[in-house]
C-alpha cells in the first residue's frame, strides 16, 4: 500500500492594509492640524531626506519617502501611541517604529540640522538687535536663552543622573530664540540633574562669545541662575529704584520671547509635552533636534499653528504688546561696542550697561 503523502500547503497571498493618501485627501488646514505642515511643507521636508528614505524597489508595497515623513510628523505632532498612528495611516506598529527611527536619523543629520539651527551670521546681527529693541527698548540683544526639561521614561543606565529637581526623569535642554521665535541655538544632550549653568559653561555657545566669533556689543538675555557675564545679561536680584528697576522691567519683558518661544515649540509638537516613551535617552535627543528643525521650517514657511482646541496661539498674545520689526536687509553692519563699556567682569559690566541705557 502506497504511503500517503501529506497535503501540499498552499501559500496564502500577503494581505496589505489600505494606506491613506493624506496628501491628496486632506486640505492644507487639515494637514497642519494633524502634521503641523501643509502639503508643500511636507514635500519640502521629504525632499530634504528623500535620498536616504527612498527604496529602490516597490516590492511588498514599500513605503514612499512621503509616507515615512508623514508617519514621523504624526508622531511628533500628537505623541499618540505608535499602534494608534499605525491604525490611522494603515501600517503596522512595527512599521511605524522602524519608520520613525529611520526618519529621525535622516532629519537630525548634521547638514540638515546646521542648515536650520544656526546662530545668525555677523551681517544679520544688527537686524536681530533691532527686532529685540522693538519688544521693550532693550538694546544690543541678539538672543534670549532658557532651559526646559523634556520628560523621559526611566532609563536603564545612569538612571539617577536623569532625575531632575522636580523628581522626574528628563533631558535638560538649553535653547536660544531670536525675537521672531526662531531657534538659533540648541543643546539637547544633558541629563535632567545637570544644572543650567553647567550646560552653558560647556556649550559651544559660550565659546563663540568668549573667543570673538560673536562680536563685542552683542548680548544674550538670561535668568539669574545663569550667572551674569559680559555677553550674558541677567536681572538684578534686588534692584534699586531708578535705572536698575528700569533695566529689570525691560529685561523681563524682552526675555519673555524665549518663554513664549518654548511654549509655541511644545504646543506645535506635543511629543515634547508628554513623557517620551523611547529608549535610550539618545533617541529622545534626536526627537528634540528634529522638532527644533521642523519648528524653524514652519517659521520660515510662515505656517501657523492650527489646533482645534488651541486656536491662534502661534502668535504672541496681544496683551504682551510685542511687535517684531520687518527688516529684511541682511547687509546692515554690526554696531561697534559702546565706548562706555570698560568692565570685563559680569556684574560690573551689567552695572555700566544699565546706567548707560536705562538711567
Amino acid at each position: 500500500m502506497a504511503e500517503q503523502q501529506p497535503p501540499l500547503r498552499v501559500r496564502q497571498p500577503r494581505v496589505f492594509r489600505e494606506r491613506n493618501d493624506v496628501l491628496n485627501e486632506l486640505s492644507d488646514n487639515e494637514l497642519i492640524k494633524r502634521y503641523r505642515l501643509d502639503r508643500e511643507g511636507i514635500i519640502f521636508v521629504t525632499d530634504l531626506v528623500r535620498p536616504v528614505l527612498l527604496r529602490p524597489t516597490v516590492a511588498n508595497k514599500a513605503l514612499t519617502p512621503e509616507q515615512k515623513v508623514i508617519i514621523t510628523l504624526r508622531y511628533v505632532a500628537t505623541a499618540k501611541m505608535q499602534l494608534c498612528n499605525g491604525d490611522d495611516l494603515g501600517v503596522s506598529q512595527q512599521t511605524v517604529s522602524r519608520v520613525i527611527s529611520e526618519t529621525l536619523d535622516a532629519l537630525c543629520a548634521q547638514p540638515i540640522f546646521k542648515r536650520f539651527i544656526k546662530f545668525p551670521p555677523i551681517q544679520q546681527l544688527q537686524q536681530k538687535k533691532e527686532q529685540f529693541r522693538e519688544v521693550a527698548g532693550f538694546p544690543e540683544v541678539v538672543g534670549a536663552i532658557d532651559g526646559t526639561h523634556i520628560r523621559i521614561v526611566k532609563p536603564s543606565e545612569f538612571e539617577v543622573e536623569y532625575v531632575n529637581r522636580k523628581r522626574y526623569h528628563s533631558i535638560n535642554v538649553q535653547v536660544v530664540f531670536d525675537a521672531k521665535y526662531n531657534i538659533i541655538d540648541l543643546e539637547a544632550r544633558w541629563p535632567g540633574s545637570v544644572h543650567d549653568s553647567r550646560i552653558l559653561n560647556e556649550s559651544g555657545l559660550k565659546r563663540m562669545f568668549e573667543t570673538g566669533a560673536v562680536p563685542a556689543g552683542c548680548h544674550l538675555l538670561g535668568d539669574s541662575g545663569d550667572g551674569c557675564k559680559t555677553w550674558l545679561l541677567t536681572p538684578y536680584l534686588r534692584p534699586q529704584p531708578g535705572y536698575q528697576s528700569n533695566y529689570n522691567r525691560a529685561n523681563k519683558k524682552t526675555r519673555s520671547v524665549v518663554e513664549m518661544g518654548i511654549g509655541q515649540w511644545k504646543r506645535r509638537f506635543h511629543v515634547l509635552h508628554s513623557e517620551i516613551r523611547l529608549t535610550p535617552p539618545a533617541k529622545v535627543c534626536k526627537i528634540i533636534f528634529v522638532c527644533a528643525v521642523l519648528h524653524n521650517i514652519c517659521k520660515d514657511r510662515n505656517i501657523q499653528l492650527l489646533l482645534e482646541d488651541d486656536p491662534g496661539h502661534d502668535q504672541p498674545p496681544a496683551e504682551d504688546n510685542i511687535q517684531m520689526a520687518a527688516n529684511d536687509d541682511d547687509d546692515d553692519q554690526v554696531e561697534p561696542p559702546l565706548a562706555g563699556y570698560q568692565a570685563r567682569d559680569g556684574l560690573p559690566y551689567r552695572e555700566e550697561f544699565a546706567r548707560l541705557h536705562f538711567q
